[in-house]
């Protein structure tokens, strides 16, 4: 009976350590590009522009859709959906917000939506 208690106690132990060192996960399936980037932005709308060299994004994730808010006073993009481009780089889908590209380190934003501009290059 013993040891048939710790033969299964052993399989129980090598079932956990198993399980817990799972080493096949995407790293971009955890939204390692959630957070702030930093970098130089822009914003242009008819005669408002904004641009700075040090500016930040920051990326939150709600739902399935993310959303980008910029500091310096640069309206926020939100409610954009990605695809995977390769290996964990996503590009934006869908009207009005392609033109956005990221991974966990970089952030390129090239949009054009209802006349306005917002173009980002950052990294963090």
């Amino acid at each position: 009976m013993k040891k048939t208690m710790r033969i299964f106690s052993l399989l129980l132990i090598a079932t956990t350590v198993m399980i817990a060192c799972k080493k096949d996960t995407d790293p971009a399936d955890k939204d390692f590009f959630v957070g702030t980037y930093r970098g130089s932005i822009s914003y242009q709308k008819d005669d408002n522009t904004i641009t700075s060299s040090e500016g930040k994004v920051t990326v939150s994730k709600v739902g399935e859709t993310y959303n980008f808010f910029f500091g310096n006073n640069i309206p926020d993009i939100k409610g954009v959906k990605f695809e995977k481009s390769g290996d964990n780089n996503y590009v934006s889908v869908g009207s009005g917000v392609t033109g956005i590209s990221i991974n966990a380190s970089t952030l390129k934003v090239l949009v054009s939506n209802n006349g306005a501009t917002w173009t980002a290059d950052c990294t963090r």
